[in-house]
């Protein structure tokens, strides 16, 4: 019998169907242990889950892989045992959040929250905003999402401009940055978080992206440094919008919910209503891969 561990209801529902042999358990990592629990070999922890890992994974020490249902690895990596093969959910949520990026940028530029702010307090305020067209879009992280969000920029006649950690055919490295980010008018963060992309985003970078230029953060909050985005934001210098930020959640009356120039959204990029069923079909698919020997998709090697 091949053990899988799923969070919570919902998820065994959303898994769907598994081949004869395979007993799916339920466990969030608190409360009464279910049977079996030491015997799982495949697990599939909570979103972005943080809290007690290293218990977790002694609470079954035959596992063999962890799917992830979602695409960072930077919470969870450190406790993974020898042995176990890490997955990540990639493919999955990029379309939804590259949508977001697209409404973000394009909210921007037509400057929506200038015509909510007028049609809230009942004032007819024509403005000229700007479009897309022709606009340099410098997308920082060229895996599935900075891809996704290429695809779309293009549709718009703009010119997105993908930047990797190495250079490879149509990407630049990030060695380049310097010399991309004056010709930016948007910059989108798409990339993982590790020691090499944390506080990424410093005042030395903020000051070679041209005036009235655009930052999107749909990575995580700790590739942007706070204090540098909201001083070229107080100066009315740069525009930006944030669905990620540091620190999470944004607590009352920090400085960015004032911040002028500024979107904000709650960590919401992928929060759609067929999230769940796509990373649980994912999961289905993994599992069955498992069964059969194959490879798996979304293994996280090396250096992430």
């Amino acid at each position: 019998m091949t053990v899988v561990c799923v969070p919570d209801p919902n998820a065994r529902e959303l898994l769907g169907s598994l081949p004869d042999g395979v007993e799916v358990i339920v466990w969030n990592g608190e409360g009464d242990k279910p049977e079996r629990l030491a015997e799982t070999v495949f697990w599939v922890p909570q979103v972005e889950d943080s809290t007690n890992l290293a218990a977790k994974f002694q609470a079954m020490p035959k596992l063999e892989v962890t799917q992830l249902t979602s695409a960072g690895v930077e919470d969870i990596l450190e406790f993974v045992p020898n042995g176990v093969t890490l997955c990540t959910a990639r493919g999955v949520h990029g379309s939804a959040v590259a949508e977001l990026v697209m409404t973000v940028i394009l909210a921007t530029l037509r400057r929506l929250p200038h015509f909510v702010e007028a049609q809230r307090q009942g004032n007819w305020e024509p403005l000229e905003a700007d479009d897309l067209r022709d606009k340099r879009v410098l997308i920082i992280g060229a895996g599935d999402l900075g891809e996704q969000t290429a695809r779309r920029l293009r549709s718009f006649d703009a010119d997105p401009v993908l930047v990797a950690h190495t250079a490879r055919d149509g990407i630049h490295a990030t060695s380049e940055l310097p010399s991309l980010l004056p010709e930016a008018d948007v910059v989108v963060l798409t990339v993982p978080l590790t020691p090499d992309t944390t506080n990424l985003v410093d005042a030395e970078f903020l000051g070679r992206m041209p005036d009235g230029a655009v930052l999107v953060n749909v990575a995580r909050g700790k590739v942007v440094d706070t204090a540098a985005l909201l001083a070229e934001l107080t100066t009315g210098r740069l525009r930006a919008a944030l669905d990620v930020m540091e620190p999470e959640p944004l607590p009352a009356g920090h400085p960015l919910w004032k911040a002028p120039n500024l979107i904000i959204t709650p960590h919401a990029a992928g929060s759609i209503s067929q999230a769940g069923a796509r990373a649980f079909a994912l999961v289905n698919a993994q599992v069955r891969r498992y069964l059969a020997g194959e490879d798996l998709v979304n293994v996280v090697k090396g250096a992430y």
